[in-house]
This record gives C-alpha cells, structure tokens and sequence, in this order.
C-alpha cells in the first residue's frame, strides 16, 4: 500500500494571493493580445487597472473594488460599473456601447464624456451633469437628486427621471421645453 501525504488546505489570505494574482496575469495577456474582445472581470479582486488600456470590447468591472479607472481608457463596448465603489470618472473618457453606473457613490461626470450607448446613473448621489453631455441611447437617472439639467444635453433615446426632484416639479412637456431651450434633445421620449 503506497502512503499519501496530505498537503494542508491554502489559507483564505493565499487562496485571494493566488486569484489577484491570477487576475492581473489575465489583464496582461489581453494587453499583450492587443485589447481585442471582452474583458470581464466581474466580482475579481481589481483595485486598479494600467494607464492607456484599449478595451475593443466590453469591460465588466461590476461588484470589484475599483475606485478609479486609469487615464486616456478607451471602451469600445458596454462598460459595467455597477456595485463599484467608483466615486468619479477620468476626462475624456469614451465609450462606444453603454456605461452603467448604477449603485456606486458617483457624484460627478467628467467634461467631454462620450457614451455611444445608453448611460445609466440610477440609484446614485449624482446631483448635476455636464454641459454637452451626448448620450446615444438611453439616460436614466431613476432615484437620483438631480435637480436640473445640463446645457447641450443630447439623448438619443429615452429620458428616464421617475423619482428625481426634476420629475416631481415638472411635467413631461415643460421638461422637454427645458431641455431644447438649452440647446440640447431628446429624441424619443422623456420617462417621469
């Protein structure tokens, strides 16, 4: 009969060691293979990602520990934030899908934000939005305390404001008035 040697089980602390690690060897072999295709990283143990990473596809980044995204980061893609503990957002940033930021401590957005896609910011502290903001699709801002909105606002889709201060004072139609005597649009249709 041949003896076994039992090894003794990986501690908590070198079983997270081993997945952060495992991790970010991940993250280095898609900037190695060029940025193509998604990088889903949903629950990971990421706290911070490299300066000038190109996503071509999806970046899911939901219920993980970042608190900021690197500069000059480029999404071609949906961008998943949800459940992060992101507080803001670099300048310039450009997504060419959706951006959802749902249940984070956002409070602002930068100048210049790009979102080809819809932009979802319920359920946040946000409080304002910036000037020239252009959203492709869709902009909700359900459960927020937005109380105004930007000039130059340009919403290729649906204006979502159910339980905001804007959609208890005003109408649909003095909403939309608000938004086109700022220069800006709706195209479909505004949600309160």
């Amino acid at each position: 009969m041949k003896k076994q040697i039992l090894k003794p089980r990986k501690t908590g602390e070198e079983r997270k060691r081993n997945h952060r690690v495992s991790v970010e060897k991940r993250i280095k072999k898609y900037i190695k293979n060029g940025g193509e295709g998604d990088l889903y990283l949903s629950g990971a143990p990421v706290e911070k990602l490299p300066d000038n990473l190109k996503v071509r596809g999806t970046l899911d980044l939901d219920n993980t520990l970042i608190e900021r995204l690197p500069d000059n980061l480029q999404v071609g893609g949906y961008l998943f934030l949800t459940g992060t503990p992101i507080k803001e957002l670099p300048d310039n940033l450009e997504v060419g899908s959706s951006l959802l930021l749902m249940d984070t401590p956002i409070r602002e957005l930068p100048d210049n934000l790009k979102v080809g896609g819809g932009l979802n910011l319920s359920e946040t502290p946000i409080k304002e939005l910036p000037d020239n903001l252009k959203v492709g699709g869709s902009l909700y801002l359900r459960n927020t305390p937005i109380k105004e909105l930007p000039d130059n606002l340009q919403v290729g889709g649906y204006l979502f404001l159910r339980r905001t201060p804007l959609s208890k004072k005003y109408s649909k139609e003095e909403i939309r008035s608000m938004v086109e005597e700022k220069g800006g649009y709706v195209k479909i249709n505004i949600m309160i």
